[in-house]
């Protein structure tokens, strides 16, 4: 939603860019080769508004069209930047794994030195993603003032030592310079009072409430949220937080609640269904996963997890269906490593035996099990009808799996 506009803006196809989200609750988003977004969840649960999130966004498409991400490989490449190579080898991870955590942990070192020489770089790019991400804000009649808000809140650890500041601040350097253009642009732009669009407050607040209750301790989300929050995020955040106490009792008036305000809110059938699967109650949750996949039907994630629950009621009347879900998912996400799991084992369940082994080498190749990729692939192959499009695709993956096991053995893995 924030973002569609602001790709448009940079100029580039909004499907192209892939929009991850890390859990971590330090502040970052940085962009990485193959239009690749990264968000920390910590930058989305310290904005105060949409306004400062849009803003660091808004910057991060300033780099996108400035080019900045084949500018600065060459930088870093010149400068022998350790800390920023191990930030974007950590972006390819994540994207690898979907998991941000394996990204995050990648993302440690560097080299003092070269980060000198690679920041005087820096500085300068990060200028020039501001006055692009300005004139992005003022094309789309959007104050940047949240961006000039974000820009002061970040100042403040300008004097803490390194180890204690937020990522976003050591990668994209501020300057006291920098701070006064946006400031002066935000006195200058006839848009700078512009409300948020009302279609953008919401979804902020809900997304926060969802972070912070399902990442930090239940006490402090009921302390942060308290009983007397009637608000939608308050009672949003008090459901999430009661269910994970557990405490269900309390957790599902709450979420009927708001599904009784919002019958249609496909997340709000997504929440209710996960607080009966993850308790045991698989057959009720299985409406719920429905409800949420008919009101957000292309959404892949939500359509893996009605596979998955439909899977985990070991009933055969699901099955079918479940087939359906994840044959979606894999298409639409054909590295979507456990969606390919997944879809393996319903054709394993309903009895197709060579799409479940097809299935398998396109998960094992996923996760780097070249020797299981290669015998899947053979065992798919040996009932596949020559030139389909699957037989086709297991051809690739045999000789694929065949190189990188030959690569791994070279290098003496």
């Amino acid at each position: 939603m924030y973002a569609t506009p602001l790709f448009q803006q940079a100029g580039v196809e909004p499907s192209a860019v892939e929009i991850h989200l890390v859990k971590d609750n330090q502040i970052n988003a940085f962009v990485a080769e193959g239009l690749n977004l990264f968000i920390n969840t910590g930058l989305i649960t310290k904005t105060e508004h949409a306004g400062q999130l849009v803003g660091v966004i808004a910057h991060e498409c300033g780099h996108i069209a400035g080019g900045h991400l084949v500018k600065g490989q060459g930088a870093m490449e010149n400068a022998g930047y350790a800390s920023l190579a191990s930030m974007i080898l950590g972006a390819a991870a994540a994207v690898a794994s979907r998991r941000g955590d394996v990204g995050s942990a990648i993302m440690l070192g560097g080299n003092d030195m070269a980060e000198r020489s690679y920041l005087a770089f820096s500085r300068t790019i990060e200028g020039s993603a501001d006055t692009a991400a300005l004139a992005f804000l003022d094309n789309l009649h959007q104050s940047s003032r949240g961006f000039l808000e974000f820009m002061e809140m970040l100042g403040d650890q300008e004097l803490l030592v390194s180890t204690r500041q937020d990522p976003y601040v050591r990668t994209h350097p501020l300057t006291r310079d920098r701070v006064e253009e946006v400031r002066h642009h935000v006195e200058t732009s006839p848009w700078s009072d512009a409300p948020i669009p009302p279609a953008y407050v919401e979804p902020h607040r809900r997304i926060k409430a969802k972070l912070i209750a399902f990442m930090e301790p239940a006490v402090t989300t009921l302390y942060r949220y308290k009983e007397d929050d009637n608000s939608l995020e308050g009672r949003y955040a008090r459901a999430i937080a009661y269910y994970r106490k557990p405490d269900l009792g309390r957790a599902i008036p709450l979420i009927d609640g708001l599904i009784a305000e919002r019958p249609e809110d496909p997340y709000f059938h997504e929440l209710k269904g996960q607080m009966l699967f993850e308790n045991g109650r698989t057959k009720e949750a299985i409406p719920e996963y429905k409800l949420s996949v008919k009101y957000l039907p292309d959404n892949a994630l939500l359509r893996e997890e009605l596979g998955q629950v439909e899977l985990e009621a070991e009933d055969p009347v699901h099955l079918p269906d479940a087939k359906e879900q994840l044959t979606f998912v894999t298409r639409h996400e054909p590295e979507n490593a456990s969606g390919w799991r997944f879809l393996a084992t319903t054709y394993g369940r309903m009895g197709d035996d060579t799409m479940a082994a097809a299935s398998m080498a396109e998960y094992a190749l996923l996760t780097g099990r070249w020797d299981e990729a290669l015998h899947d692939a053979v065992k798919a192959l040996k009932n596949l009808k020559k030139g389909t499009p699957t037989e086709l695709r297991m051809q690739d993956i045999r000789a694929q799996a065949e190189q990188m096991r030959e690569q791994a053995r070279k290098q003496g893995r």
